[in-house]
């Protein structure tokens, strides 16, 4: 296993352990999700269409067999990420807690870049 293989797939099971471990609450509802959601101003009903897109975003860029959607699913998993940011700073600011999500879109764009140059030595 080559160097950018290695670091592909640390990467991209990083982020996609994330999004999966994140999108459970939304699938269910839990309280901490309605809370978070609520205090966003997001109404409750795209909670759950939200957690299954996340969800199935992480299971693409984790299966090796989807090559065909994962272009797909690394836009959608970006733009959930911006989303979050761009929410957390609108209604509260520039807190410490938004930087973790700057890092996880920083990790999940390297696992791209790294899919891609994968992808062209293949």
């Amino acid at each position: 296993m080559n160097k950018v293989t290695k670091w592909y797939w640390v990467t991209t099971i990083l982020i996609g352990g994330f999004m999966i471990f994140s999108s459970i609450p939304n699938i269910i509802s839990d309280a901490k999700s309605v809370e978070v959601f609520t205090m966003l101003g997001y109404p409750l009903y795209i909670m759950p269409f939200l957690g299954a897109a996340k969800l199935v975003g992480a299971l693409v860029i984790l299966t090796p067999a989807a090559e065909r959607f994962k272009e797909w699913a690394y836009a959608g998993l970006c733009f959930d990420l911006i989303g979050a940011l761009v929410s957390i700073l609108a209604v509260g600011g520039l807190q410490p807690g938004s930087l973790i999500i700057l890092l996880l879109i920083a990790v999940l764009m390297t696992s791209y870049f790294l899919w891609k140059r994968k992808m062209q030595g293949a």
